[in-house]
């Protein structure tokens, strides 16, 4: 669905759900308000194939009319489809936060070199409708993304365009994630939103609780959880069971996990179990280069990082992991071949849609000796979502793998709030917003987020699906 609206008309202010509406990637909202186009988020879709096509199809408004682009977090999910905008024609700014801007060129290269990759394969095995199968962007799309963004600090206001003011909030999702308050209008009563992006959980590992959201007219809010809570669990206490019972078993555990984010919290909690002689001085390999690199990052934010687990257990310095083998180059990650356990391996991607972790997997899934760790939320279609739904085989390069292996998940590293947690994110809402709109979760989880907040404040949130566009109401709240 293409806008009508050139940049600089009059209009009244409306939002248009270009992606992550009625499932969880692909996030891209839009606001049109006094003449101004901001684009929050601009996410690649993943999963499905039919979700993996809507990648190929033009945005729904023309890139070059676009006045700014406002990223809530680096992951692909919400930043992942901004090459193929900037090669699309969009030449404006893009504001996020310190940590965002630092780990987007990782995060980006990264799905530039798997997009450039899938191509190449793609003209070798001549499976491809279209001659030669060309990649959705390249590392020079990158470099264009990079050279356009703007870092703007938390709490600080900016202006993306004329008329158009926000702010970022720490939601606690991973490092450098934000929410973002907005406000469209000159006058002395703006109208106000809040853009949720991915909401954190309290008492997570790592990072801080999300900061409570001020008072707004409009609320986007993510549903990833919304038809469900979270084990109360301790992950630490979870972490050393699973660690445990893999060493006993005298495989490796093949931990699945982000590159970004989760692989660090792995790393920070496997530190504290070791130094506090929880478990045993099991060897661990991080097999992932952008994880790595990522977990450098980690390190020059410091201050973003809530240590609370490592001084209860009296742990300090706890990204620092001296027996950890960092595997950079494909030798070093072929060499843990040679390996017969116990012992750990943190491999990338989280969903098991690509990267390292796929080799260890073909090679260690019929072994019943091994134990398979999923520790991230896993959407249909993803080979992490077939093991957890109990597949006896998985699909890897081209052949059926025989799953022997135990499969484990660790539901208390999970990055999103569930609905009890959101309803606690949001229940210090001074007002009812006029209007709440769920996105970011599959049909199920974004029902079940609508009943909840049905139940707790009274509200009828819209669901809206891809494409769907809503004139915004009047202001109410006036400004803070």
């Amino acid at each position: 669905m293409e806008m009508n609206a050139e940049k600089g008309s009059t209009q009244m202010a409306s939002l248009t759900f270009l992606g992550a509406a009625g499932t969880v990637s692909g996030s891209r909202h839009l606001l049109r308000a006094g003449g101004g186009q901001v684009l929050f988020d601009c996410g690649l879709f993943q999963g499905e194939r039919s979700l993996r096509r809507r990648n190929w199809q033009p945005l729904g408004v023309s890139p070059s009319r676009l006045d700014a682009v406002v990223l809530t977090h680096a992951h692909i999910d919400h930043s992942g489809w901004l090459p193929r905008l900037a090669r699309e024609g969009f030449d404006g700014p893009i504001y996020t936060s310190p940590p965002t801007a630092d780990l987007l060129g990782l995060l980006l290269y990264d799905s530039a070199k798997c997009q450039m990759e899938d191509a190449a394969y793609a003209n070798r095995k001549g499976f491809s409708k279209h001659h030669p199968a060309l990649p959705l962007y390249e590392d020079i799309d990158v470099d264009r993304v990079l050279r356009q963004l703007q870092v703007v600090e938390r709490e600080t206001w900016f202006e993306p365009c004329s008329g158009i003011r926000c702010r970022l909030h720490d939601v606690g999702h991973m490092l450098g994630s934000s929410f973002v308050e907005v406000e469209a209008g000159e006058d002395d009563r703006p109208l106000r939103l809040i853009v949720s992006g991915d909401v954190g959980r309290y008492n997570a590992p790592l990072y801080n609780d999300p900061v409570a959201p001020p008072a707004c007219d409009v609320l986007i809010c993510e549903s990833t959880y919304g038809d469900r809570d979270h084990p109360d669990v301790d992950p630490l206490a979870e972490l050393e069971r699973i660690v445990l019972e893999a060493a006993d078993r005298g495989g490796l555990l093949l931990a699945a996990s982000f590159a970004v984010g989760r692989t660090q919290q792995l790393v920070y909690l496997l530190r504290i179990l070791i130094a506090s002689g929880r478990i045993p001085e099991l060897p661990i390999w991080i097999d992932s280069p952008m994880a790595i690199e990522a977990t450098r990052v980690f390190r020059k934010h410091a201050d973003e990082h809530d240590l609370s687990e490592a001084y209860d257990e009296g742990v300090a310095d706890a990204l620092a992991a001296p027996w950890v083998r960092m595997a950079k180059s494909a030798d070093a990650s072929r060499a843990i071949n040679q390996e017969d356990g116990p012992g750990i391996v943190i491999a990338s991607s989280g969903m098991m849609t690509g990267g390292r972790i796929l080799h260890h997997l073909k090679r260690r899934l019929p072994d019943p000796r091994t134990t398979v760790l999923v520790t991230g939320f896993q959407p249909k279609g993803t080979r992490g979502r077939s093991l957890l739904d109990g597949a006896a085989t998985l699909r890897i390069h081209g052949r059926d793998v025989p799953v022997e292996a135990a499969v484990r998940r660790l539901d208390g590293l999970s990055g999103h709030a569930d609905r009890q947690e959101m309803v606690r994110w949001l229940g210090g809402l001074p007002a009812a917003p006029a209007e709440v709109f769920l996105v970011h979760g599959e049909p199920a989880a974004a029902r079940g987020m609508a009943a909840r907040f049905r139940e707790a404040f009274g509200w009828e949130p819209k669901i809206p699906a891809i494409g769907d566009s809503f004139e915004l109401p009047p202001p109410t709240t006036g400004r803070s």
